[in-house]
C-alpha cells in the first residue's frame, strides 16, 4: 500500500511528464486513418454472400445419406426419431427454438396378417394367377425391417370380383371415350388404369363415378421406363416388380379426414371414420408392370381406340370388359384389407426471430416422411433444408439476424394428404393471414436433372429471374453461365420466350394450405426432367422401395451440385423475404398474367359463341377489372420507388399492401364444391390435383357444359363465377391503392 501511494506521488509531482503523454495521446487520435463504418448495403451483401458460400454438397449429401438408411413412413417409430434428430440439429446450428409439434390424424397402412394382391379366378372361383405381395428388395437392404408393400393409403377394404375394363390413365377424358364413343359401361366392373398424366385420387375419383366396383393401378414402361435405360440398380428406370404406392384421397384441401378445417389435437371434434372427407368407397390397389401384363394378355372386347392408349407391354390392349376366348369365363378378385387408424404424427418448427420485424414471418417447409428410403421424395428437399438451415445458423450464432422472422419446418404426413402442413396452418391460421409474408416449398429438390422448374405465384417472378442470374448453373455445357441462362435456353416459356418457363401452384406437396386456403404468396423451385423430350411420368421409380440414397449418388445427382444449386436458390429466396427493408414483390407481373388467364378462359369461352349470345354473357367485367388491376398495380410501383426509406411507418404501410395482395384473391366462400379452395385465381385442376388453373371457378363452371341437361342453369353458373372474378379482382386493385 505504501508503494502504491509513493508511484501516486510522483505522478502527481510530474505534471510535465503527465501532459506530454496526454499531448501525444490526441495527436495520435486525430491523425490515425478513419475506416467508414460499414453502409448497411455492404452488410447486406456480405451476408448473402456467406449465407450461400457456407451451403456445402457434401453436407446435403450426408444429411442425405443419414435420413435414408431405414424406412420412416408417418406415424411410425423411425419418422419420430427422425423428427428429433433434425430438432436436435437445429438446435445445435443455433435457431432460437426447435420444438415438435404432434397432431392425432387419420392415417392408413396394409393389414401384416392379411397382404393385399389381386388374383385371376377360374369359374370355380379357384385363384390361378395372384399378383406379387412384395417389391424384390433392392442390393444392401435385405436386412431391413419395416418396409411396407406397396399399397394405396385410404382405400377401402373388399373383395369384390367381376370383369376387367382398361380404361388408359383413368382420366375424365378417357371415360368419355369409353361411354359415349364406344358405348362401355364400367358399372359393377374392376377397372385398370395406368400411373401417370393426372393425380391417382383423381383416377380413383373418376373410377366411382363410372360406378367401378374397384381399380387397379400400375406403372406402364410406356410411362415409368425412359428409353436405353436399365433397371435400377443397373440404371434409373422402374423394375418389372416395382409398384407406385401413394394416397388414393380426394380431400380438396381438408387436411386431417375427421377434422376437415380445424387442427387435429385432443379437443377437437371427430367425424366417424367411415364419415372421413375424401376417403374412396371402393378397393385400390397397385401393381407393378410384370403382374399388369398377365392381366393385359388375356383381356377379350374391343381395340385400344388408338395409339394412345397403348403403353409398351407386350399386349394388344384391349379394352374388355372381361377376359377373350379360353379365359372368358374367368373374372378378376381384388384382396385389399388396409386398415385406416388415428394415428399421432409430429412437425418440427423451428424459428429465427426478427430482429426489426418479428411479426412478419417468413415460412421454409417441406415434408420428412417417406413411403420407404424416400431417397429423392422427400429427403432430397429435407437435406437441403437442414443445410440451408445450418447456413442461417451459422449467421445468427456469428451476430447476425434476419430482418424478419423465419420459421423453418418439417412436416409429416405430407404422403397421406398434405397433413402435417395443413393442420399447422389450420391450428396457426389467424396469426399467418395477420403476419405470414411467404411460404418457401421444400419437397424434393430433383425429379431429374435436366433443367430448374419453378412454379410460383406472379409475385416472385422478378425475384425468381434476379436470384437465378446471381447463381452459377450446374450444368454440364454451362460452365460460367448462370442458372438463368441454362434455365432459358432449355425451358423458355411458351409465349413470353425471352423469359424462362414459370408453372402456375397447382396442389400435391406442402404449399396448399398456405397458398391456396390462407393467401400467403409462395414458390417451390426443383430440377427436373426436360419436358419436351422425356415422356415418361415423374421419375421411374417414384414412391417405391428402389428409391435410395445409391438412386441418387449413382444416377441423379453423383457430385451433389443440383441439390446445392437448389439449396442456394431457396436460401437466397428466403434471405431476401426476410432481409430485404422493402419485401421483393412485384405485382406488375400479377396483372401481365391476370391479362393472360382472362384472354384464355374467354378464348376457351368462344368456342360456344351461339350460347354466349343467348344467355347474354359478358366478359366485359373481368376484362375492365383486370386493366384497373394493372394501372393500380404500376401506380403503387411507381410510390414505391419515392418512398422515405428512412420513415419506417412508410415503409411497413407499403410493405403490408405487398404482404396483403395476395391475400385479396381469397374468396372466404370457397370454390363450389371445394370450400377449401379459395383462391380466385389459381386452384389445382379439378381433374388433376397436381396442375394448377387460372380462374378455376370460371374454367369448371365451363367444363362439358354441352352436355349439362340445363343449359340455362348452367350458363347462369357461369355467369355467378364470372362476376365473382370480376369483383375480386377490382377488390385487390383497391388493396394497392394510396392509403388514405
Amino acid at each position: 500500500m505504501a508503494r502504491s501511494k509513493a508511484t501516486l506521488c510522483t505522478w502527481l509531482g510530474c505534471p510535465g511528464l503527465l501532459g506530454c503523454f496526454l499531448l501525444g495521446f490526441l495527436a495520435g487520435w486525430f491523425t490515425k486513418p478513419t475506416d467508414p463504418p460499414p453502409n448497411s448495403s455492404d452488410v447486406y451483401q456480405n451476408v448473402r454472400q456467406k449465407l450461400v458460400a457456407e451451403m456445402k454438397a457434401e453436407n446435403i449429401k450426408q444429411f442425405l445419406r443419414s435420413f435414408t438408411k431405414l424406412p420412416h413412413v408417418a406415424g411410425t417409430e423411425q419418422n419420430l426419431l427422425l423428427a428429433k434428430q433434425i430438432q436436435d440439429q437445429w438446435k445445435e446450428f443455433g435457431l432460437d427454438s426447435a420444438e415438435l409439434v404432434h397432431y392425432d390424424v387419420l392415417l392408413s397402412y396394409p393389414n401384416e396378417k392379411q397382404p393385399n394382391y389381386i388374383s385371376v379366378i377360374d369359374d370355380q372361383g379357384n385363384e390361378i394367377f395372384n399378383t406379387s405381395l412384395f417389391e424384390p428388395c433392392p442390393q444392401g437392404y435385405e436386412n431391413v425391417t419395416d418396409i411396407l408393400p406397396p399399397y394405396n393409403a385410404f382405400s377401402a377394404q373388399g373383395m369384390p370380383e367381376a370383369d376387367l375394363i382398361y380404361v388408359n390413365y383413368g382420366r375424365t377424358e378417357d371415360y368419355f371415350k369409353l361411354e359415349r364413343e364406344m358405348g362401355i359401361n364400367c358399372t359393377g366392373k374392376i377397372v385398370v388404369a395406368r400411373y401417370g398424366k393426372i393425380f391417382r385420387g383423381n383416377k380413383v375419383k373418376n373410377a366411382i363415378l363410372a360406378g367401378a366396383q374397384g381399380i387397379i393401378l400400375y406403372s406402364d414402361p410406356a410411362d415409368y421406363c425412359a428409353p436405353g435405360v436399365d433397371a435400377y440398380p443397373d440404371g434409373w428406370n422402374l423394375p418389372g416388380g416395382g409398384a407406385q404406392r401413394g394416397n388414393v384421397l380426394n380431400l380438396n384441401g381438408a387436411g386431417d379426414p375427421l377434422t376437415p378445417g380445424y387442427p387435429a389435437k385432443e379437443y377437437t371434434f371427430r367425424y366417424k371414420v367411415n364419415e372421413g372427407v375424401g376417403i374412396p368407397k371402393i378397393p385400390v390397389h397397385p401393381i407393378g408392370y410384370h403382374d399388369a401384363e398377365v392381366l393385359l394378355r388375356s383381356m377379350g372386347g374391343p381395340a385400344a381406340p388408338d395409339s394412345s392408349w397403348k403403353g409398351s407391354l407386350n399386349v394388344s390392349y384391349n379394352i374388355g370388359p372381361g377376359f377373350a376366348d379360353n379365359s372368358s369365363t374367368r373374372k378378376v378378385r381384388m384382396h385389399v384389407h388396409t386398415n385406416n387408424k388415428i394415428t399421432r404424427i409430429y412437425n418440427v418448427i423451428g424459428i429465427l426471430r426478427g430482429a426489426v420485424e418479428p411479426d412478419r414471418y417468413i415460412i421454409l417447409g417441406g415434408h420428412r416422411d417417406s413411403w420407404v428410403f424416400g431417397g429423392i421424395d422427400p429427403t432430397t428437399g429435407a437435406a437441403v433444408l437442414q443445410e440451408v438451415v445450418r447456413s442461417f445458423g451459422k449467421m445468427k450464432m456469428e451476430g447476425w439476424r434476419p430482418r424478419r422472422t423465419i420459421i423453418f419446418a418439417s412436416w409429416d404426413a405430407e404422403e397421406f394428404g398434405l397433413l402435417g402442413s395443413t393442420e399447422w396452418a389450420e391450428e396457426n391460421a389467424r396469426v399467418l393471414q395477420e403476419r405470414a409474408v411467404a411460404y418457401i416449398n421444400t419437397d424434393s429438390s430433383i425429379e431429374g436433372n435436366y433443367t430448374l422448374r419453378v412454379d410460383c405465384t406472379p409475385l416472385l417472378y422478378q425475384l425468381v429471374y434476379n436470384l437465378t442470374k446471381e447463381i452459377l448453373s450446374p450444368d454440364e455445357g454451362y460452365e460460367n453461365k448462370s442458372l438463368y441462362e441454362s434455365w432459358l435456353e432449355k425451358d423458355p416459356a411458351t409465349e413470353k420466350n425471352s423469359y424462362p418457363r414459370i408453372n402456375k401452384l397447382g396442389s400435391g406437396s406442402d404449399f396448399e394450405a398456405y397458398f391456396q386456403r390462407l393467401g400467403i404468396a409462395s414458390g417451390r423451385v426443383r430440377y427436373t426432367k426436360n419436358r419436351k423430350v422425356d415422356k415418361f411420368s415423374n421419375y421411374p421409380v417414384y414412391h417405391t422401395v428402389y428409391e435410395t440414397f445409391e438412386l441418387v449418388e449413382k444416377f441423379y445427382d453423383p457430385t451433389f451440385k443440383k441439390q446445392l444449386t437448389i439449396a442456394q436458390l431457396r436460401g437466397k429466396l428466403v434471405y431476401e423475404l426476410a432481409d430485404s427493408q422493402v419485401i421483393p414483390f412485384d405485382c406488375r407481373d400479377y396483372g401481365e398474367a391476370l391479362k393472360g388467364y382472362s384472354n384464355r378462359i374467354y378464348k376457351l369461352a368462344k368456342k360456344h359463341e351461339e350460347q354466349l349470345k343467348t344467355y347474354k354473357v359478358l366478359f366485359d367485367p373481368l376484362f375492365s377489372a383486370v386493366v384497373n388491376f394493372s394501372k393500380a398495380a404500376a401506380e403503387f410501383h411507381r410510390r414505391l420507388e419515392q418512398v422515405d426509406k428512412k420513415d419506417p411507418v412508410a415503409v411497413r404501410i407499403m410493405n403490408d399492401q405487398l404482404m396483403f395482395i395476395e391475400r385479396a384473391f381469397i374468396d372466404p366462400l370457397g370454390l363450389p364444391g371445394r370450400k377449401f379452395y379459395r383462391h380466385v385465381i389459381f386452384a389445382p385442376s379439378s381433374h388433376n390435383k397436381y396442375a394448377g388453373e387460372s380462374f378455376p371457378g370460371i374454367y369448371d363452371a365451363m367444363f362439358d357444359i354441352e352436355s349439362k341437361a340445363d343449359q340455362h342453369e348452367a350458363w347462369e353458373e357461369v355467369k355467378r363465377q364470372i362476376s365473382i372474378a370480376a369483383f375480386t379482382v377490382q377488390a385487390a386493385a383497391g388493396t394497392l391503392k394510396e392509403v388514405a
